[in-house]
């Protein structure tokens, strides 16, 4: 059993985007960026007129966990009947189990207000809505840091586009490529803009959720989803499907 390759090719883009993330939030707990994240908060509140701030807010749906969890569990499942193989569902239940483990902690952790924290409740002074490590706030106020949007976003339209291909083959159609770069890269940078537009994550917010939603969907795109060993109760449905037809 052999992991997929990746691109870019090698480990240390990984140990990269972990020591990015964890620069970051250094900094950031530091005291540092502060200013840049101020700025951009300022800049786009003051640029948000009614018809902008609509569309950005229907276009941050993209970034919706629990909707894209259960779109992508409906098309393992449908996958997996079609193919008679239990496999089309291990990645949308392995990027559940990465996203829960990894996403909701952090935020609860690094316990960061929101931009808008200032103008509803809590009502925090607005240099208070900057640092990190507020555990004195009620978790419900403080769970900015990383963009759980972003992050979910990167890994669920990853796995999409993984069982996209196989599904349509089953049908006898095809993919063209650059539709799977499409729908891997065009909804986060959408979702990270509106997050960051909107006001409802800091700048460095919206980063941190990009450099963990890279690292998770590299880990989850090594998975040898085909070579996976299963019980034995699954031998009629042990079908490949990243290879398929």
């Amino acid at each position: 059993m052999r992991l997929r390759p990746v691109r870019p090719a090698g480990w240390w883009w990984d140990a990269a985007l972990l020591a990015a993330l964890v620069a970051l939030t250094v900094a950031l707990a530091t005291g540092h960026l502060f200013g840049l994240d101020r700025a951009v908060a300022d800049w786009a509140g003051a640029h948000r007129p009614t018809a902008a701030r609509w569309l950005a807010m229907i276009l941050n749906y993209l970034g919706q966990g629990t909707p894209l969890t259960l779109l992508a569990a409906g098309l393992g499942v449908l996958l997996a009947v079609r193919l008679r193989s239990v496999r089309p569902v291990l990645p949308p239940v392995t990027a559940f189990v990465l996203t829960f483990l990894t996403i909701g902690p952090l935020k609860v952790w690094t316990a960061r207000p929101a931009p808008t924290a200032s103008v509803k409740e809590p009502f925090l002074p607005p240099d208070r809505t900057l640092p990190l490590f507020q555990h004195d706030l009620p978790v419900s106020y403080a769970q900015s840091y990383p963009s759980g949007h972003v992050a979910n976003a990167i890994v669920w339209y990853g796995v999409l586009a993984l069982l996209l291909g196989p599904l349509l083959a089953s049908f006898g159609r095809t993919v063209p490529p650059h539709l799977v770069t499409l729908v891997r890269v065009l909804p986060p940078v959408i979702v990270l803009g509106t997050t960051t537009y909107l006001g409802w994550h800091w700048l460095t917010d919206s980063v941190a959720g990009l450099l963990l939603g890279l690292l998770l969907d590299r880990i989850l795109r090594r998975v040898p989803w085909d070579d996976l060993p299963l019980p034995g109760r699954f031998r009629n449905w042990n079908r490949p499907f990243t290879s398929y037809p």
